[in-house]
Parts: structure tokens; C-alpha cells; sequence
């Protein structure tokens, strides 16, 4: 059956539903068995709106309505797959909860559920915080055609306390990261010595592309330039410098893929002569089931792939690398960050990563690591084992 009602639709599965805009309200409900109860339904709350309207009255809104408004207005923010996947999980709490009821006890249960799931205090707060901001807007920013917001006041949400509750970075040692490298499979140990040598984000790793290599012919080198959409914060394009380790490892895997600089094996490939390229696929994220056996089968606890950067910040402070220096590295916002890059800083970059590129005999420990060493939880040590890049 076809649409009779502006605003009234048949769903796939035999039922109805309704999902219209009328003054800035989105009227969404599903699950209606026949046409008729669906359209009586929206001729309801259409009479209602317009009576609130005609009176000057505030409609109610839920939080699904405010939600679907923000993500509208903001689909270029850089942030906004991250905030989609925050109002995604507030959804079962408070989506459906009329804006006016939204408050420190109608987002307790939400609050509960992300805290029994093992999330940080830190990852509830930017669900809180999304959602203090969107209700900031319905009553700031926000206002239907009579002239009034969304919200007549924005409630007050509380923030959970982080004192005491953030996971301290746990960068690892030469001999732990012989052990990780060992125990990953290949095409993640690769990854990750990529990143050891590099500093650059698991995004960017796992989104490398052939297209953004630059070689330079004076150190016999590539350098990536990464376009801004894949640097967080988008501001502008950087580059990713390989010293002589994460050099090997690129002309490792060249030629693997066309397109994707980290791929992995399929290892079942129906007609693989006529289809090569379906062997590989690219590598959606680094923290995935083969990550977490690794690092347990390596005795690194909840080790994070983050965790990489924080041991490349480390082991360029121990060599005597600038900060400003390692602000690059690791693309730390500085105002005096320049739009273009120049062939000496890309020198600069590549010879303070030459720094770090194999085992200096130096300490090298966090004092996260003497702390667990202290505690009889560190990695068994061993004979050191030669470099490999997985």
C-alpha cells in the first residue's frame, strides 16, 4: 500500500507509522495496525500543537526531537560520529522523556547502566555533557514560530567526578613491546610498530592511503599528508614522518592493496585469480579481539592502542627531544603551527624519530611500570629478541 496521508507511511513489515515536522516538532510513533489509527493519531497531536501554539504556550518536546534537531544541524562537526554514537545510548533512557523532565534523576539510570558496563567516569561525562548542551540550546538558541525556545530553563545536570577515577597511561617498555609485537598477529603487529615509530592515531593508521605518500628523495624516506578530515579536530592537513623502522614497515605491505596502506588476509576468498583484490580488507579499528588476546597473552592488562602514543611521547622526552619538537610529533594544537610544512622540519621530525627507532638501553619506564613491577604484575622478563616488524 502506498502513502494516503502526508506524514503517514506503510513499514516493511505490514504495520503503520507516522513521522512529520509541523512547527519545528517532529511527531514520530510507529506500530500502528491500520491506517486510520496511525492517521488518527497524528491528527491528534497535530490539533494539539496548534492549540498550543495559538495560546502561546510552550509544545512538549521529547529528547528524541532535540537530539534529531542537533544532529541535523551539525552533520559537518568533526565530532559528530562520536556525539551520534552518545545519543544513541541516552536514547533508551531519556529519548522518549519530554524535555522539561530531563534532570539529575531522569538521567541516573542512564548514568548507572554506562558505570556497571565498565565505562570511565570521563566517557558517562560526554554523554552528560551532550546532553546538558542540546538542552542549553532548546533553551537559549532554539524557538518555534511564536518566538518562544524550546525549554523555558535549562536544568542543571551534574558531572561525575574525575579525581580519582581516570586511567592512568600505561606507555610500555622496549622488552613489552618485543612481547606485544610477538604475541599480535601480523597484520597488527605491523600496525602498531607503525605506530611505536610514527605517534599517530589508530584512526590514522587504520585509514592510511598510498595517495598521501610523498617521498623524499634527500633521506630516502615517505612522508603521509594526512588530509585535515582524518586529524582530529579537522583545523588542517598533517604529516606523518617515517623514520627507518616504520619506512621497513610500509615497503612490507607495498602492493598489498591499491588503496589502504594496512590491510589483512582473508583467508577464505572465493575465485581469488579473478578477484585479488577482495583478499584484503582494510582494518576498521585497531582495538579488536586480536588487540585484547594479545595484550592479555602478554600480561599488559587493558593496555590501550592510545597507549602507543604516550610511549613514543615518553621515549622522545628520554632522548632530549624538544617539546615543541614532540608537539608535532604527536600533533598537539600549537598557535604557532604552521599551514605548509617545510623540508627542514620534515629533517627535524624524521631525525627525532631516528631517535627512538630501536632499544637505547635506557630506562625507558613510566613510573606506571615501576608501579606495577612493585606489585608483581609486570611482563615476565626474557632475552631480548631482534626487532621484527610482524
Amino acid at each position: 500500500m502506498g502513502r494516503k496521508t502526508s506524514g503517514v507511511y506503510a513499514a516493511n513489515d505490514g504495520s503503520w507509522q507516522v513521522d512529520k515536522w509541523y512547527e519545528g516538532n517532529r511527531l514520530r510513533q510507529r506500530g500502528f495496525q491500520s491506517h486510520e489509527e496511525a492517521e488518527g493519531w497524528l491528527i491528534k497531536q497535530l490539533e494539539a500543537l496548534r492549540a498550543i501554539v495559538l495560546h502561546g504556550e510552550r509544545p512538549a518536546r521529547t529528547f528524541e526531537q532535540a537530539a534529531t534537531r542537533y544532529l541535523l544541524a551539525n552533520e559537518d562537526k568533526p565530532s559528530i560520529e562520536t556525539e551520534t554514537y552518545l545519543l544513541k545510548s541516552l536514547m533508551p533512557h531519556i529519548g522518549q522523556l519530554d524535555l522539561r523532565k530531563i534532570h539529575d534523576g531522569t538521567l541516573a539510570g542512564y548514568v548507572a547502566t554506562r558505570l556497571e558496563a565498565g565505562r570511565m567516569h570521563k566517557t558517562v561525562n560526554l554523554g552528560l555533557g551532550l546532553t546538558r548542551h542540546i538542552l542549553n540550546l532548546c533553551a537559549k538558541s532554539w524557538r518555534d514560530d511564536s518566538g518562544l525556545t524550546w525549554l523555558e530553563h535549562a536544568p542543571s545536570i551534574t558531572m561525575l567526578p574525575l579525581i580519582g577515577h581516570q586511567r592512568e597511561p600505561q606507555p610500555i617498555t622496549w622488552m613489552e613491546q618485543r612481547i606485544l609485537l610477538e604475541a599480535l598477529p601480523p597484520h597488527l603487529s605491523r600496525m602498531a610498530l607503525f605506530t611505536l615509530n610514527t605517534g599517530v592515531r589508530d584512526d590514522v593508521v587504520c585509514n592510511l592511503q598510498w595517495s598521501w605518500e610523498l617521498r623524499i628523495p634527500e633521506l630516502g624516506i615517505s612522508v603521509f599528508e594526512v588530509p585535515r578530515s582524518h586529524v582530529k579536530g579537522r583545523r588542517q592537513s598533517r604529516i606523518v614522518v617515517c623514520n627507518s623502522v616504520a619506512q621497513s614497515v610500509i615497503e612490507s605491505v607495498r602492493g598489498m592493496h591499491e588503496e589502504y596502506v594496512f590491510v589483512w588476509r582473508r583467508e577464505r576468498v572465493r575465485n581469488l585469480d579473478e578477484a585479488p583484490a577482495m583478499a584484503y580488507r582494510p582494518i576498521q579499528m585497531m582495538n579488536n579481539t586480536a588487540w585484547q588476546t594479545a595484550r592479555k597473552k602478554a600480561g599488559l592488562g587493558d593496555l590501550h592502542v592510545h597507549d602507543l602514543r604516550h610511549t613514543v611521547g615518553m621515549r622522545l622526552r628520554e632522548m632530549g627531544v624538544p617539546e615543541s619538537t614532540i608537539a608535532d610529533v604527536l600533533w598537539h594544537s600549537k598557535q604557532s603551527m604552521t599551514q605548509h610544512y617545510s623540508v627542514a622540519q620534515v629533517v627535524e621530525l624524521h631525525t627525532a624519530m631516528e631517535k627512538i627507532s630501536e632499544d637505547t638501553g635506557r630506562w625507558n619506564k613510566s613510573l606506571a611500570t615501576l608501579r606495577r613491577e612493585q606489585r608483581g604484575t609486570s611482563v615476565p622478563q626474557k632475552s631480548p629478541t631482534q626487532r621484527t616488524t610482524g
